[in-house]
C-alpha cells in the first residue's frame, strides 16, 4: 500500500511539473507572438507622424492566460479525458439508453424555429424596443445562420457522403445569386420563377466541374476545385458588361408572398393586414422561407441517403476502389453528388440575392469557401444535426462578437470585439478539433443495416471521413 502510495504522489508531482514547464513554454511562445500585434500599436498623432503606442499591460493578460490555461490543460483537463476515456472504454459493451430530449432533438429544433419569430417579436415587445428590434435578432441570428445551414448541408452531400473535397462552393453560391439578380433585373422575372432556374444553373455547372475532376483526389481534386472557384470570382469581376464588375448588381427586386408585396403601398402586405408599417414582416417571411429551403435539403438528403445513388455515394466516399470493383459507376455517382450540392448552393444563393438586395464578387471570396468547410467538418461529415449545430455556434458566435461590448471595460474604449473574430474563429477551430477530431457528432448511422440499426463510433472511422 506504501508502494502504492508513493507511486500515486511520484505521479502526481511529475504532472505537475511537466504543466509548469508546458505553461512557461506557452508563455515564452504567446510572448513571442504577441509581442508586435498586441504590445505594440501604431498610431498618428496630431502632426501626422507615426507613433507606437506600448500596451504592455494588455500583453501580459495574453501571456498570463496562455501560461495558465496551458497548465490547467496538462495538470487537470488532460488527465480528466483520460480517465474519461478509460471509463467509457471499458462500459464500451453496456447499452447506452437515450433521452427523450435525444430521441427527439430534430423535431423540438423544428418547433423551436418555428416559433423563434413569435418569441423575438413578444420579448421585443416586452422590453420596449419594438417591431424594429427585432430586426437584428431575426435577420443576424436566424436568417444568416440558416443560410449557412443550408449551404453546410449542401457541401455535406460532396464533402461528407461523397468524400470529394471540394474548396470552390462558394461558386455556385455565386452562380445562384448572380442568376436571380440579373435575369431578375434584365427580364423582371419573379423570385419564385428563378429560384429553381439558380438551382438548376448552378448543378449545371457543378456538371461541368465534375467532368474534369473526374480521376483527381484528395489534394488535386481540391486544387482544381479552388481554382473553379477563383475563375468563377475573376469571370463576375473582369464580365462588367454583365455583371458590372466590382460595382455590382443593385436594386434587385424582392420576394413576394402570393403576389404581395412587402413595401408602404397600399396593396403592401402590412396595409392589407391592418399593421404599422414596417420592415420586420419582411425579415420575417425571410426567415420562414429560407427554413423551408433548409428543411427541403434536410428532407431531400435524408431520402438520397437510403436511396442507390446515396448508397453509392458513401461507397465511394470509403473506397473507390472497391466502389469500381463492384460494379458501381463512379463516374455518374460523382457527377450527381457535385451537380445536386451545387444545386442547393444555388437556391442558397438567390435566397442571399433576394435577402440583400444587392450582390457583389466581394460577397463569394474563398474564405466563404473555406467557413461553410469548416462548418461540415466541425459539424462531423455526414452528420445534418452536427453541421447544423456547428453553423449555430460558428456564425452566431461571431454575430455575438458584436454584442459584447462590455469587453471595451476590460481592453480599453478603442477596443473592437468583431475585428478579432477570426482569430477567435481559428482558436476555436483548433480547440475544437483537439476536443472532437471528427466533429460535434463523430459517430454516423450506415443507411444499409442488418436486423438493427446501429451507429458507427467515430474509433472506427478514419479521422477526416465521418
Amino acid at each position: 500500500m506504501a508502494n502504492i502510495a508513493s507511486t500515486t504522489a511520484s505521479a502526481g508531482t511529475d504532472v505537475t511539473a511537466r504543466a509548469l514547464r508546458e505553461a512557461v513554454f506557452a508563455g515564452l511562445i504567446s510572448l513571442g507572438l504577441f509581442v508586435l500585434f498586441v504590445g505594440l500599436k501604431s498610431d498618428q498623432n496630431i502632426r501626422n507622424e507615426l507613433i507606437l503606442n506600448q500596451r504592455w499591460g494588455l500583453l501580459a493578460i495574453f501571456v498570463i492566460v496562455a501560461a495558465v490555461g496551458r497548465f490547467l490543460m496538462v495538470a487537470y483537463v488532460q488527465p480528466a479525458m483520460a480517465r474519461r476515456k478509460a471509463a467509457k472504454a471499458e462500459a464500451e459493451g453496456a447499452v447506452k439508453e437515450e433521452t427523450f430530449f435525444t430521441r427527439h432533438f430534430s423535431k423540438i429544433a423544428i418547433a423551436f424555429l418555428i416559433l423563434y419569430p413569435p418569441i423575438v417579436l413578444a420579448l421585443c415587445m416586452a422590453t420596449g424596443s419594438g417591431i424594429q428590434g427585432s430586426l437584428k435578432w431575426v435577420d443576424n441570428f436566424g436568417i444568416q445562420i440558416l443560410i449557412y445551414v443550408m449551404l453546410a448541408w449542401g457541401l455535406n452531400i460532396v464533402v461528407g457522403l461523397a468524400g470529394l473535397l471540394d474548396l470552390g462552393y462558394v461558386a455556385f453560391y455565386a452562380v445562384g445569386a448572380y442568376s436571380y439578380a440579373l435575369l431578375s433585373t434584365y427580364f423582371g422575372l419573379s423570385f419564385w420563377v428563378l429560384l429553381p432556374v439558380a438551382g438548376i444553373l448552378a448543378g449545371f455547372w457543378g456538371m461541368i466541374l465534375g467532368f474534369p475532376v473526374l480521376r483527381l483526389r484528395g489534394d488535386y481534386l481540391a486544387i482544381v476545385t479552388l481554382a473553379f472557384g477563383e475563375i468563377i470570382r475573376l469571370v463576375l469581376i473582369n464580365w462588367t458588361e454583365v455583371t458590372k464588375g466590382t460595382f455590382g448588381v443593385s436594386g434587385i427586386a424582392k420576394a413576394t408572398l402570393f403576389g404581395i408585396k412587402f413595401d408602404a403601398s397600399k396593396d403592401g402586405f402590412a396595409a392589407m393586414m391592418g399593421l404599422p408599417m414596417s420592415s420586420a414582416y419582411y425579415k420575417i417571411f425571410l426567415f420562414y422561407l429560407i427554413l423551408a429551403l433548409c428543411l427541403l435539403t434536410a428532407y431531400v438528403t435524408i431520402r438520397l441517403r437510403r436511396m442507390p445513388i446515396g448508397r453509392a455515394w458513401e461507397a465511394l466516399r470509403e473506397d473507390e476502389i472497391a466502389c469500381k470493383s463492384l460494379g458501381i459507376n463512379t463516374v455518374t455517382t460523382k457527377l450527381t453528388a457535385f451537380a445536386t450540392g451545387a444545386m442547393f448552393g444555388g437556391f442558397a444563393g438567390s435566397f442571399f440575392a433576394v435577402r440583400q438586395g444587392f450582390v457583389s464578387p466581394e460577397s463569394f471570396v474563398f474564405l466563404e469557401s473555406a467557413v461553410i468547410l469548416a462548418i461540415v467538418v466541425l459539424g462531423g461529415m455526414g452528420s445534418l444535426v452536427g453541421i447544423a449545430v456547428a453553423a449555430v455556434v460558428m456564425i452566431g458566435g461571431t454575430e455575438i462578437l458584436r454584442e459584447l461590448s462590455f469587453l471595451k471595460v476590460v481592453f480599453g474604449p478603442d477596443f473592437t470585439p468583431e475585428l478579432y473574430r477570426m482569430l477567435i474563429f481559428g482558436l476555436a477551430m483548433v480547440v475544437v478539433m483537439v476536443w472532437k477530431p471528427r466533429g460535434f457528432v463523430g459517430s454516423r448511422e450506415p443507411t444499409a443495416f442488418l436486423h438493427e440499426r446501429k451507429a458507427v463510433s467515430g474509433s472506427f472511422t478514419k479521422e477526416g471521413h465521418g
